[in-house]
């Protein structure tokens, strides 16, 4: 009998979500506005650029998460790239807080996307696409807009928080 690909031992999820963990990544606070105009977010590790042109960024969500359905209606989303001071935001929009923004402070960009102070850059996007990607869903987003501080950036390694000093 053959095992399906999936299921050997060096690919099992477990595994895998421990292989993966040494690939460092930068953390994002994903926001967008529910169908209620009410502000809503995310922490995203899965953020990667796409195409300068068209300026086109990804991430992904699982099929599982509660907060699908608010992403699928939404227009668009603003990437917060953390800077290295705001592993705070990193937990509490991680969290599973009903309401992750409360008192926290934020300015409306454009379309009133939720844009968060501090941030090491910010952009400002349209939904462009959604893929399937196995147990996830892919967002595709057009960037109509970006910014950025100079901050030192907030990783994510091994379990770990810390800031991205480049020499």
């Amino acid at each position: 009998m053959t095992v399906p690909q999936s299921q050997t031992p060096g690919t099992a999820p477990e595994t895998l979500r421990a292989t993966l963990a040494n690939f460092a990544t930068g953390v994002t606070v994903i926001t967008t506005r529910d169908p209620g105009g009410r502000p809503f977010g995310m922490t995203v590790n899965s953020f990667n650029s796409v195409s300068l042109s068209p300026p086109l960024v990804l991430w992904s969500i699982a099929l599982s998460a509660y907060s699908l359905p608010i992403w699928r209606a939404a227009a668009g989303f603003a990437v917060n790239i953390l800077s290295e001071d705001q592993g705070d935001l990193c937990r509490r929009f991680a969290s599973d807080a009903e309401d992750r923004f409360a008192g926290i402070d934020w300015t409306p960009g454009l379309d009133g996307l939720p844009v968060l102070p501090g941030a090491a850059a910010v952009l400002e996007c349209r939904f462009w696409q959604r893929h399937p990607g196995g147990d996830h869903e892919i967002m595709l987003g057009e960037v109509i807009a970006c910014t950025q501080a100079g901050h030192v950036p907030l990783v994510y390694c091994q379990g770990r928080l810390g800031g991205l000093r480049v020499a």
